[in-house]
């Protein structure tokens, strides 16, 4: 056997021996049932070696080289064969370049030669790119991420999608950038982007300038008062020396009031007057200090319905609504195509644990639709945080649906909901036998495919299909309550690997 390992190898094989050989000299494995399947994960993961068995029709195989020559060129490819019985099959692959045909009594010894011959080629010939590649991490790694974003705007602000709602509220910001509009209203519910859009104007506006950020619920009304305006010595108790307001210190650039919903009323009354007469006076002052900066207010409240209810100047309202810019929630049908875009830019630049940054690479199908359905009532930034949590719960290569916690309360009551779960004559083995079948339906029985969807090996799928006696005939969806499965799909559990 060859001391080398490859980094990848894809298998074309359902012998088991083939599996474990590939698992030999390999450090993954993508098992396939087909050629056709295995052209296809080859041109995601581009792998350093093809090994399948002698069992497929002679043509399917030559459909298979001829493709995989023209789109995946230089990947080797192995074929085992049947200890003679496949003369004109060995005729076929001696005729081609970079491909082998292995007879069984020969192929262990000889196939670990190949494995050294290749691994020595790719080190050889790839060797700089691999250990690129091997020697990125979260802090010195230079990831292309424009692949999540609309323009070099959006990229400059990091505003990740390419919703019809992006593109609309991107256009937007660019008129209103563009104009003399000042002050400008966004509004847009709890985590929606409002500072990032407020930034995309500030960017196109005066880039050079200052951009001050003041929450106007975290400050009671003096404190407020006092970091917008700035104060004189002695204007209060405490007001030992002259203090600069954050209207002063931005100059020409931008003063973002955020969630201007939640300032006082009489703090509102002075706000409408700088935005009037363009000036201010500190708190305790007389002198009037000119006002240069692009103001820029936020909420994530109905300022209509605040105004209704007295708690927001209609006179403010009507200085502030010249050209709104309205960010569409995720759940909104103009912007629910984002999610899987925000998900993946998540699960990528995400540093909350730096060991999996290379490990957990992508979603499974069933955990990006569970995404899509939630509602986010706390939009981006919820789903954000859903990604970081599932990051952090997954011990495999890809999120599967049991790590997408959507209720975070549900991360420390898992064994309690799990064990709650067993009731009403349900229990998790029927839990786990559903999906699986719900897998099988839904990539049309393909069993490779199947198992990307649950996070799993094709093996440990081979392994769950047998044990639960699964076909296409099985009446699994017979075995208990719509109720039930509901319930029991809504619980937080994984399929883990044999």
């Amino acid at each position: 056997m060859g001391e080398m390992n490859l980094e990848r190898i894809v298998t074309i094989s359902r012998d088991a021996e083939i599996h474990r050989l590939a698992r030999k000299h390999a450090y993954e494995v993508f098992g396939a049932d087909d050629p056709t399947d295995a052209l296809e994960i080859a041109k995601r993961i581009h792998p350093c070696m093809i090994l399948c068995d002698y069992r497929f029709h002679p043509t399917s195989v030559r459909e298979f080289l001829k493709t995989a020559d023209n789109s995946l060129a230089n990947i080797p490819v192995v074929v085992f064969g049947g200890n003679g019985t496949n003369e004109r099959l060995a005729e076929e692959f001696a005729k081609v370049k970079d491909y082998h045909f292995l007879e069984t009594s020969e192929g262990y010894d000889r196939l670990g030669r190949i494995i050294d011959k290749i691994a020595c080629a790719c080190r050889g010939t790839k060797s700089e790119s691999r250990q690129n590649c091997q020697e990125l991490s979260p802090t010195n790694c230079t990831r292309d991420t424009s692949r999540f974003f609309a323009d070099d705007l959006s990229v400059m602000v990091s505003m990740v999608g390419k919703s019809r709602s992006v593109l609309n509220t991107l256009r937007m910001i660019r008129v209103v950038a563009q104009s003399q509009c000042n002050p400008v209203l966004i509004v847009g519910e709890t985590g929606t982007g409002k500072e990032l859009a407020a930034k995309a104007i500030h960017t196109l506006r005066h880039p050079k300038q200052p951009f001050v950020a003041v929450n106007c619920a975290a400050l009671t009304a003096n404190l407020l008062e006092s970091e917008l305006f700035g104060h004189v010595k002695g204007a209060f108790t405490g007001a030992d020396r002259d203090r600069t307001g954050l209207l002063e210190l931005a100059g020409t650039g931008t003063v973002l009031l955020d969630e201007i919903s939640e300032m006082p009323n009489d703090l509102q009354a002075k706000l409408l007057r700088v935005l009037q007469e363009k000036c201010f006076r500190k708190v305790g002052g007389i002198k009037n200090i000119p006002c240069r900066a692009t103001i820029i207010a936020s909420s994530n409240r109905n300022l209509r319905s605040e105004i209704q209810a007295n708690r927001f100047r209609r006179d403010l309202y009507y200085r502030l609504d010249v050209s709104p810019i309205v960010l569409a929630p995720l759940r909104s049908p103009g912007r629910r195509t984002d999610i899987k875009l925000l998900a993946d830019y998540f699960l990528e630049t995400s540093t909350i644990c730096p060991e999996k940054h290379r490990q957990v690479q992508s979603l499974t199908k069933l955990a990006v639709e569970a995404l899509e359905k939630h509602e986010w009532p706390g939009n981006v930034r919820e789903l954000r945080n859903v990604i970081e949590r599932a990051i952090l719960l997954e011990t495999t290569n890809r999120i599967g649906l049991g790590a997408i916690v959507i209720n975070s309360t549900e991360c420390g009551q898992a064994s309690d909901h799990l064990t709650s779960g067993l009731i009403k004559g349900f229990s998790l083995a029927k839990a786990e036998r559903e999906l699986i079948f719900r897998a099988l339906q839904e990539t049309g029985w393909q069993k490779t495919r199947a198992a990307a969807l649950l996070g799993i090996t094709r093996a440990t799928l081979y392994a769950k299909v047998k044990q639960y006696n699964i076909g296409k005939n099985s009446c699994v969806a017979n075995d208990h309550s719509k109720a039930d499965r509901e319930e029991a799909f809504a619980s937080p559990f994984s399929l883990t690997a044999c």
